[in-house]
């Protein structure tokens, strides 16, 4: 698939079957996470794999996203806020830009693989946290489930260019 299918056909999945993930195709989507770029190539993030259905599970508690402890992976991107680049002129910590830019990355890699996946970004971080027993400078961001659809979802309706874009 070259790139332009893969941004045509990346969607939110929310259903996923149970098939497991190949570890080489899982390899290839981290590796194009590892990959991303960083402001000053500072890379302040970790990624949690987790497999373990029992840990999916308590990542998310809540009915609202039970359907995202159901894929065979979750993957949780943390950011770490203490190793990242701070824009000099208002303090701007670039953290949370660069984790996005990873994040993208990867679910852009599991479409070329055929996987969904689906940015979640409404959790309480205590609760990963304590799942995950994550260390301190460790901030979870964004979650995404990784797995194989149980359908692909149609389009969602995006904006004109005309409506986005200012040329000067």
């Amino acid at each position: 698939m070259d790139f332009a299918d893969v941004v045509q056909t990346r969607r939110s999945v929310r259903a996923y079957r149970t098939d497991p993930v190949p570890d080489a195709a899982l390899g290839r989507v981290l590796e194009a996470a590892r990959l991303a770029p960083s402001a000053c190539n500072k890379q302040p993030w970790h990624l949690y794999v987790v497999r373990v259905e029992a840990t999916r599970l308590a990542l998310f508690p809540h009915e609202r996203h039970t359907w995202a402890a159901e894929a065979p992976v979750v993957l949780v991107a943390c950011s770490l806020p203490d190793d990242a680049w701070v824009r000099a002129w208002d303090a701007k910590n670039h953290a949370d830009v660069d984790l996005a830019i990873f994040t993208e990355h990867l679910v852009l890699a599991a479409t070329a693989e055929g996987l969904g996946s689906c940015w979640i970004c409404a959790f309480d971080p205590a609760v990963v946290r304590a799942a995950l027993q994550l260390p301190a400078a460790h901030v979870p961001v964004a979650m995404t489930p990784l797995g194989y659809p149980v359908a692909t979802p149609d389009p969602r309706p995006r904006k004109a260019l005309e409506e986005i874009v200012t040329w000067r």
